[in-house]
């Protein structure tokens, strides 16, 4: 069973940091690059930064470039996305996704989501 589990949202000042964690199981997760999302209040889903399986091929959305770090590591089948120099824009729910290949076909897995509060 595939499961993705995100954690290390929380409330932050403007200028903080988050860690945020997307924790997979039920497949091979090295074999599969990894995606994060956010949604925030009122606005569509939106990609924010994608890793290849070698972790060495990522792309940066603009509001993301310096400031948001992708990273994983295959030996704990667990995906990061380092936060830092926050602001109150950056206010969502961040997703992790995996499109993962299952009887031929490629399916799109969703964590639950953690939320990021910017805040002072």
């Amino acid at each position: 069973q595939v499961q993705l589990v995100e954690s290390g949202g929380g409330l932050v000042q403007p200028g903080g940091s988050l860690t945020l964690s997307c924790k997979a199981s039920g497949f091979a997760f090295s074999d599969y690059a990894v995606s994060w999302y956010r949604q925030g209040p009122g606005k569509e889903r939106e990609l924010v930064e994608h890793i290849g399986t070698a972790g060495d091929a990522t792309n940066y959305e603009h509001f993301a470039q310096g400031r948001f770090t992708i990273s994983r590591d295959n030996a704990k089948n667990t995906g990061y996305l380092q936060l830092d120099s926050l602001n109150a824009e950056d206010t969502a729910i961040y997703y992790c996704k995996i499109v993962i290949l299952r009887d031929g076909n490629w399916l799109d897995y969703w964590g639950q989501g953690t939320q990021v509060t910017v805040s002072s």
